[in-house]
């Protein structure tokens, strides 16, 4: 397999005015430079299902940005298909699909179909393309229902699923997937999951998925990229990653009482089943939460490890 996207020693750095008070902030600003991402390299091949982990602040985005062609880099470079996004933006759109979970890209007062039909003339798709292709699409991600409403009256666990859908109508080779399970509810997450995996294997789609939500990463790719503070940290397989630093689970229940119980299991010692029957036994259990490690505490140990 070829690499599909090539990133060399790529950095961005922005110049922030400080926060001053008074005058003197007003007409002689003082400016503070923040580096978003560090000299950054990494490679990846064309089909692979890669998360790009890290938290709040990391530089996930910013790195997304800039391989989609929103942002220039301060330096290093990026190639993405064999394009250099900032050089070749209208030449790369035809080729990847975005999705950030905190911006949508349908129109807010539309039915979602009106949006769909515009972006597909804006592609340039034939008409009987663009048929087929929604047609497949609206039956993967059962969304037929939806197509009349207005974006404005779905819930936030349906508008992903439409925004997925809207990004993958041109067919990209490429998809990014910038947080797109942020603010849903446990479900929705796990259906927005199956529906990105099974899509990608479909079509070989090269997925780079950007999270703080480790579930994220180990349901839906098979290799995992960690940066903190703009810089890489971690790079290999989601195996190698579970055999080394995810082996701890956080379980919570909640007993007939409304009493919440909160244990930590190693899992190379203790099977998960085994812990959850021990739980049953002792407790009535009304609800069960099983967690992974949160990604700053997995980051601490890598650094440790170090």
């Amino acid at each position: 397999m070829t690499d599909i996207i090539k990133v060399d020693r790529l950095c961005k750095k922005f110049r922030l005015k400080k926060n001053a008070a008074g005058l003197k902030g007003l007409f002689h600003p003082e400016y503070k430079t923040v580096t978003a991402v560090d000299r950054l390299s990494f490679n990846i091949k064309e089909g692979e299902r890669v998360a790009f982990i890290g938290p709040n602040g990391a530089g996930k985005s910013t790195t997304i940005k800039m391989l989609s062609s929103i942002l220039y880099p301060t330096s290093g470079t990026a190639e993405v298909m064999g394009l250099i996004p900032w050089e070749n933006r209208r030449r790369l759109a035809y080729h990847i699909g975005t999705v950030f979970g905190q911006r949508s890209q349908l129109w807010y007062n539309l039915p979602v179909q009106d949006s769909f039909g515009l972006i597909g003339k804006i592609y340039g798709l034939d008409d009987m393309e663009f048929r087929r292709r929604l047609s497949k699409l609206v039956r993967l991600f059962e969304i037929r229902d939806l197509l009349g409403h207005p974006t404005r009256s779905l819930s936030l666990g349906q508008r992903m699923r439409c925004e997925i859908v809207a990004s993958l109508i041109h067919r990209p080779q490429i998809l990014f997937l910038d947080e797109p399970t942020i603010g849903l509810d446990v479900t929705a997450k796990e259906i927005i999951r199956n529906l990105v995996k099974k899509q990608a294997l479909e079509e070989n789609t090269t997925l780079l998925l950007t999270s703080h939500d480790t579930d994220d990463m180990e349901k839906v790719c098979d290799r995992v990229i960690i940066i903190n503070k703009g810089r890489l940290i971690f790079d290999d397989s989601i195996h190698a990653l579970k055999e080394s630093y995810l082996n701890k689970k956080y379980i919570e229940v909640t007993d007939d009482s409304g009493a919440k119980i909160k244990t930590v299991v190693d899992t190379k010692t203790t099977p998960v089943k085994k812990a959850l029957d021990e739980l049953v036994q002792k407790y009535h259990i009304t609800d069960i939460t099983v967690e992974n490690p949160p990604m700053e505490e997995i980051i601490k140990e890598i650094y440790r490890r170090d």
